[in-house]
């Protein structure tokens, strides 16, 4: 009996990661936190303060399909790499949290990437028609304006719909981007901890 458990040890534990793995398994966490960092607070804030929020909302539109499916790529990487030389059997209680937070950053951009982003842009695409025809959207920033956006959706039901669902999905794919991101922040912070040396 002994010898079978020591057979699936041996054969869990077989191998450490080569520099080439662990190098790669680096640099794309470093990938998904610099995109992450790059996408949620910095091109998004210098944006909306410098071109119209039309074209705010088609680029936010063509971009983030392209980060939400790389950050399902270099997450889902990330989780297959270290579950490979962490066999599930031989986990600690560290290395239990690291997996379940590499699978929940995965989760996340799942969400965002099928269900959350979709809906975010075609009710933006919806309401950027209303707008439009009612000669909104060519302002820069959320201030301008305003009264004009407060009395278009008093008076059009359909716009009203679209704006609160854009808000529902929006706060959803913000929240899941932000778990997400602290999964990964986590994660990076305990792999830099652990470096042999620098």
């Amino acid at each position: 009996m002994s010898r079978i458990i020591e057979q699936e040890t041996a054969m869990a534990t077989e191998g450490d990661p080569t520099d080439l793995v662990k190098v790669l398994h680096l640099l794309v966490i470093a990938f998904s936190w610099g995109m992450q960092v790059w996408v949620s607070f910095i091109a998004g804030f210098v944006l909306v303060s410098q071109v119209p929020l039309h074209t705010f909302g088609l680029v936010q539109s063509k971009l983030f399909p392209w980060y939400f499916y790389c950050l399902l790529g270099s997450n889902t990487v990330s989780l297959a790499i270290y579950a490979v030389y962490h066999p599930r059997e031989l986990l600690d209680w560290h290395e239990s949290i690291q997996m379940a937070l590499f699978f929940v950053a995965v989760i996340m951009a799942g969400l965002n990437a099928q269900w959350f982003g979709p809906a975010v842009t075609e009710n933006m695409l919806v309401m950027r028609e209303i707008e439009q025809e009612h000669g909104l959207g060519e302002e820069v920033g959320f201030s301008t304006n305003r009264e004009r956006y407060v009395k278009l959706r008093e008076q059009d039901p359909k716009y009203k719909a679209h704006r609160s669902s854009f808000y529902r999905y929006h706060g959803l794919s913000n929240l899941s981007n932000l778990v997400g991101f602290a999964c990964i922040t986590i994660n990076l912070i305990y792999l830099a901890l652990h470096l042999a040396s620098i």
